[in-house]
């Protein structure tokens, strides 16, 4: 571009356009009328921008979109005849308990992450858990005997996770529920949106595209 722009005015429409094209393809989101029609200054931008990605993240794994992906992988892992498999379908039918973990496991490899669907029995939990907590208050007493029981019980909590066989949900409703919300949960907390970041890549795009003396570009510049 030859024009170097002192003001947002000067500046041709389309080229106001094209930034804003780079700055939806920058944070992978999409503008709409309704949401620029009252934007009036780069401030205004940034709070659209701030919501589009937060409402991306809101609405990345849908409980019907995860029971079509669970279904999939279940009738594919297991052999089950998708059209059979409903949200009401139990899971004990499905993942005949001689062979669950297994099955479990192979649907975690398909999913590409871990479903903690399967839990030990509730007394084996009790019981380690209060041999924890009897370890620990041992330790007062005689450290070496309290240390290995704290040992002994953490080793065998984790055991115990690792072969238990209980399932805490009990259709494929509920785990397609479980699954959407951990996945939703997962990308809110990975990506937090910072406000002054966003700002700061807006300004840098409006500067570089359209040649603004980077003084120019300020949160109240009005378009």
């Amino acid at each position: 571009m030859d024009n170097e722009f002192h003001q947002f005015t000067n500046a041709d429409p389309e080229y106001i356009d094209g930034v804003l094209l780079k700055i939806q393809r920058s944070f992978n989101i999409r503008f709409d009328n309704e949401g620029l029609k009252n934007v009036r200054t780069l401030r205004n931008l940034c709070d659209v921008i701030v919501n589009k990605i937060n409402q991306e993240h809101e609405d990345s794994c849908s409980t019907q979109h995860a029971f079509y992906l669970l279904r999939n992988v279940i009738a594919s892992t297991t052999g089950t005849d998708r059209c059979s498999i409903t949200p009401h379908t139990k899971l004990a039918n499905i993942f005949p308990r001689e062979h669950r973990l297994q099955i479990v496991e192979d649907i975690e490899n398909e999913l590409g992450f871990q479903t903690s669907l399967l839990q030990p029995k509730q007394w084996v939990i009790v019981l380690f858990s209060l041999t924890l907590l009897a370890s620990f208050a041992g330790i007062f007493y005689s450290w070496p005997i309290g240390a290995v029981g704290v040992l002994a019980s953490v080793a065998g909590l984790k055991l115990a996770g690792k072969f238990g066989k209980e399932m805490h949900l009990k259709t494929v409703g509920d785990m397609a529920n479980k699954i959407s919300r951990d996945v939703n949960l997962k990308a809110k907390r990975s990506s937090s949106v910072n406000k002054n970041e966003v700002e700061q890549k807006v300004r840098e795009l409006f500067a570089n595209e359209l040649n603004l003396q980077p003084i120019v570009v300020k949160r109240n510049q009005h378009f």
